[in-house]
């Protein structure tokens, strides 16, 4: 009786589109080719000058950027140089007729006249060493072009001080945010179960307080306003937008076969989630990040005009804006000015905001 020979089992090749190594490496290819599309500086510039309204909202944050940079160069009085006999001069740019002897109009506009004498009267050699005194225009006097406030500061330096701290607080709260809104929302829809319940709830319980009364709440809890505090209130009461976009992605993105192949790999929970999972997330952070910072300036304002923020003598424009409450119906300047200079960096940042929505977009991309 003859066997018939054994012929050995061949196991099929797995088709390319079925290998899970093989799709990790597609997965990484891609990967690489979507963050160097969202950190393409040139291809998000001619998205961005294509849509005139992003542009123009560039625009502001890079003179706000400058201006807040060379602030001390721009400047050209000291923010808490105090002239006594020239409290509440009015803007250049305001025309009116007065014979008040504090202050000279002329036809050309209003100009306060302060000689060198004056400034010698006024600071002692003490205060001149701590202050820095501006230099006299060519005809010897000294100008304000936006007027002083009503305790005889120069506002055009105050502003431009205060473009300062709107910056810092505005980028430094939303770090923050994003540090606690990227770790809660990678946890919860990494690891789900009753650690995304948790999580979630959490988030909806801080989503339903107002951001600025929850910041309120925590400074009037620390009982010391400053710079610091003002941090920590902005930083723990914005993250939840970003806990929430975090979660949708890791949720979208953790069962596909990459990860699977990662796994096998031997890679760790943190190395799938910092190295597979959130480079897909870059781009919504980015723009939801650049509006959060509009939103912290807005916020920082808010506090100080409410003396909880930035103390004086700092200038800030809020409490600026609550220092000329009191006599906005005469001297409107010391409201207006520092107001305008809030909606139009708050206007840009959404403005930009915006335009980086549609130029990281990649369906929008594809469109184009």
């Amino acid at each position: 009786m003859s066997t018939a020979p054994i012929t050995p089992e061949v196991t099929p090749p797995i088709a390319p589109g079925h290998d899970p190594f093989w799709a990790l490496e597609q997965k990484q290819i891609e990967l690489g080719h979507a963050v160097s599309n969202v950190f393409g500086f040139s291809s998000i510039m001619k998205r961005l000058i294509r849509k005139r309204s992003a542009f123009f909202g560039l625009i502001i944050i890079l003179l706000l950027t400058f201006v807040a940079t060379f602030a001390p160069l721009l400047a050209p009085h000291d923010q808490n140089l105090i002239y006594k006999k020239a409290n509440l001069v009015p803007p250049l740019f305001f025309q009116k007729i007065s014979g008040s002897n504090k202050v000279a109009y002329r036809p050309d506009g209003p100009k306060f006249h302060l000689t060198q004498e004056d400034i010698d009267k006024e600071l002692p050699a003490a205060a001149r060493k701590e202050f820095r005194v501006p230099k006299p225009a060519p005809d010897g006097n000294y100008y304000f072009p936006l007027g002083t406030d009503k305790a005889g500061r120069d506002m055009l330096s105050r502003l431009i001080y205060g473009a300062q701290i709107s910056l810092i607080v505005g980028i430094v709260a939303e770090l923050i945010n994003i540090l606690i809104g990227v770790g809660i929302g990678a946890a919860a829809g990494f690891y789900g179960g009753r650690l995304d319940n948790f999580l979630m709830r959490l988030t909806d319980v801080f989503f339903a307080f107002p951001s600025l009364l929850l910041a309120i709440a925590i400074l009037a809890a620390i009982e010391k306003p400053g710079l610091w505090n003002i941090f920590i209130a902005l930083g723990v009461t914005g993250w939840t937008p970003i806990a929430r976009i975090v979660r949708g992605q890791v949720l979208a993105v953790k069962e596909q076969e990459f990860i699977q192949a990662a796994r096998a790999q031997g890679a760790g929970d943190l190395r799938i989630v910092l190295s597979h999972i959130l480079p897909n997330s870059v781009a919504p952070i980015i723009v939801v990040g650049t509006l959060g910072v509009a939103g912290n300036i807005l916020g920082e304002a808010g506090l100080s005009f409410l003396g909880l923020g930035i103390q004086p003598p700092a200038p800030s424009w809020g409490n600026m804006l609550s220092d000329g409450r009191s006599a906005i119906d005469t001297s409107w300047w010391v409201s207006l000015l520092p107001g305008l200079c809030i909606v139009l960096t708050v206007l840009g940042f959404n403005l930009l905001g915006d335009g980086l929505r549609d130029a990281l977009d990649p369906r929008l991309k594809q469109m184009n």
